[in-house]
């Protein structure tokens, strides 16, 4: 009999069957680290541990039970200080590893891999790797999904880390997740990829797909096998909330339900923008949204419980399954 299948979080192993209701694309801090170091000025550790702690235990008790975390390298990736603030949350908060550049690679890995200067195997398939099998720097704590992106175009730094994470997953079975714009329809160059590597694009998901209203786009994602990120919720500046809640709702009637995520790519604190201004440009951009206004929004649409437990908990669990199977 094959054991029961788990997914690492940062506090641990818990079995995929218990994940409950999931949001597959929500933020705990995005950071510019230098920055942040050279600015001390702009970030209080403890208050911004605080904070983070009570805006998740508010997402917790509208009966979210887990969160995917896509803060990668390039995002200001810290899991031990998410790990601090998980430890005041009962939420489980699942960690990737990979890249976030929407152009060049690191210079740390410039010189050395396939094609470079210096040749030799690809680095950043090993660390990606390494994270999810033995765990994060230090820390213990495992990843269990890979991320990269891409927005305007396929440069060489961003198909050289497209192409290592298809290999990370090629060799640990762990699902993948795209940043991609739903505007330039790159998530479709991104499937080319991936598929090129020999990845199953149903262990993929393309994210930020939920910013367009566009279904030869969405439909075209989903026939090629992925799941489609609806998972901008709150973004209303780049499509506003009637149109998404539209969308999903004609996806679901049309019998998509089983290819669609859904969450906010919101964070407790991203230092993109000045002190406030996020909250005057999307107001609804925060991590209970879905809960407190989006479902009701999508009932009404026509979308029934059913629908919504396999966008928001049977989808999220089979993503996870392959890799542990």
């Amino acid at each position: 009999m094959s054991a029961t299948p788990q997914v690492q979080t940062v506090r641990g192993p818990v079995a995929v069957s218990e994940l409950g209701a999931v949001l597959m694309h929500e933020h705990v801090f995005v950071l510019s680290e230098e920055l942040r170091q050279s600015l001390p000025e702009t970030w209080d550790e403890q208050e911004r541990v605080s904070d983070a702690v009570t805006r998740l235990k508010a997402l917790a008790a509208t009966g979210v039970t887990t969160i995917v975390d896509p803060t990668v390298i390039g995002l200001g990736r810290n899991v031990a200080r998410v790990a601090v603030v998980n430890e005041q949350v009962d939420l489980n908060i699942v960690a990737a590893t990979g890249l976030y550049t929407l152009a060049d690679i690191p210079d740390f890995f410039r010189y050395h891999g396939p094609g470079t200067m210096l040749g030799g195997p690809e680095g950043m398939t090993e660390l990606f790797v390494r994270e999810l099998t033995e765990g994060i720097a230090d820390t213990g704590i495992r990843a269990a999904f890979l991320k990269c992106a891409i927005e305007g175009e396929l440069t060489p730094g961003v198909e050289r880390v497209m192409r290592a994470v298809a290999q990370a997953h090629l060799r640990t079975g762990a699902p993948i997740t795209v940043h991609t714009s739903a505007s330039a329809r790159t998530g479709l160059i991104a499937q080319d990829v991936l598929r090129s590597e020999g990845v199953d694009l149903g262990a993929v998901v393309i994210g930020h797909s939920g910013d367009t209203a566009d279904l030869d786009y969405l439909h075209r994602l989903i026939d090629n096998g992925s799941y489609v990120g609806m998972d901008r919720f709150g973004l209303d500046i780049l499509l506003p909330a009637d149109e998404r809640v539209a969308t999903v709702a004609t996806l679901s009637r049309e019998g998509f339900a089983e290819r669609m995520v859904l969450s906010h790519d919101a964070s407790c604190h991203i230092d993109w923008f000045p002190p406030g201004v996020r909250e005057q440009i999307a107001p609804n951009w925060h991590h209970t949204h879905l809960h407190d206004e989006v479902l009701p929004a999508l009932r009404r649409a026509g979308v029934t419980e059913e629908q919504l437990t396999t966008m928001l908990v049977d989808n999220p669990r089979r993503y996870f399954s392959p890799a542990n199977g």
